[in-house]
């Protein structure tokens, strides 16, 4: 639903949405797909890139190619697309465009951390951090002792201490990564209509995601309400009914009475959780895809750098099945995008 938006967006947003959806048409298809599917070795997923966008960035690698290399290389072309956008885009893009990266740099801070505790050598988390996700003090990461000399003495000057200066247990620095891109809905019109549905999305499957990982554990039901996020269409109701699931067809059954997510569920046998996650990323694909359909908002960008990681990740699992010599499971995990 368009507002006052539509009379002044072109001025500075224009070109730009003329870029990103230009990234978009280079995504890659189901014929794409299938053809990969197809592929006895690295080398030959190598060949059928080469005629994709992703050619020129594999182009010079030697024989024979790892699994690590084509995601490495995929991953350079989204955060080289990543940073051109940024550096054509002015306010109050250029701060939403920021805005997306801070899940990865969440993601690194907690690698790290966890990491360090773990007495791993801290240039090889470094190498397995996201690139989206890099900022300079980030190698500092490893001389906090606890997670309020860690916003001391590292988080304090970076984009992320206004989030974490409440932060005390690694637990709240991973739960604040969903609530953090909330405030992106604050710019108001089809930008916020638009991503509040998509970040609502990303709350719930949090949601569910914890539900499922801290059954038969340790984690108490007052535990499990902490880690959840304060709004989706989960809120608060929902996160009730999560928060005391002790099995997954307890919470299918709470899912099951949000019509949005019985689609999600439908796709399930009772007792199974092996193919949620994939159920899950389908309907965020479908929900990224329609952000495309309106105009004059930013949802679209951050709709881009979801799709584009959701390839990547496609990628990474046909190659690995090729690589293992388990090309009867390549179909278990690709989620289609077109």
């Amino acid at each position: 639903m368009y507002g006052f938006e539509a009379l002044t967006f072109n001025i500075h947003g224009g070109y730009l949405e003329a870029i990103v959806r230009g990234y978009r048409s280079g995504l890659l298809t189901a014929a794409d797909y299938n053809n990969l599917c197809q592929c006895e070795t690295l080398d030959d997923i190598k060949m059928h890139l080469s005629a994709t966008e992703y050619g020129s960035y594999l182009q010079n690698e030697p024989s024979p190619l790892h699994t690590t290399t084509i995601v490495e290389k995929c991953t350079l072309k989204l955060v080289d697309e990543y940073k051109h956008m940024l550096a054509q885009a002015t306010e109050p893009l250029s701060t939403f465009l920021e805005y997306i990266t801070y899940g990865h740099m969440i993601d690194n801070v907690v690698l790290i951390v966890t990491g360090t505790l773990h007495e791993r050598d801290v240039q090889e988390l470094l190498e397995k951090c996201h690139p989206l996700g890099m900022f300079d003090s980030i190698a500092t990461l490893a001389v906090a002792q606890n997670m309020r000399e860690l916003y001391r003495l590292v988080l304090v000057d970076t984009p992320l201490a206004p989030y974490f200066s409440e932060c005390i247990t690694s637990e709240e620095l991973r739960n604040d990564q969903s609530a953090l891109p909330y405030r992106i809905t604050k710019l108001g019109g089809a930008t916020a209509e638009i991503m509040s549905d998509l970040l609502a999305f990303e709350a719930d499957r949090r949601a569910v995601n914890i539900t499922i990982n801290s059954i038969g554990t340790e984690l108490t039901r007052d535990d499990r309400r902490k880690l959840y996020s304060n709004f989706g269409l989960l809120y608060p109701y929902g996160h009730e009914e999560l928060a005391i699931c002790e099995d997954i067809d307890q919470v299918r059954g709470a899912m099951e009475k949000y019509p949005p997510y019985q689609s999600i569920f439908s796709k399930l046998s009772y007792g199974e959780s092996q193919m949620l996650d994939k159920a899950f990323y389908e309907e965020e694909v479908k929900r990224l895809c329609l952000a495309f359909e309106q105009q004059f908002h930013y949802g679209v960008f951050f709709a881009y750098m979801r799709l584009r990681e959701q390839e990547i990740r496609n990628l990474m699992w046909i190659s690995e099945c090729v690589a293992q010599n388990q090309k009867s499971r390549v179909h278990d995990s690709v989620v289609f995008i077109f």
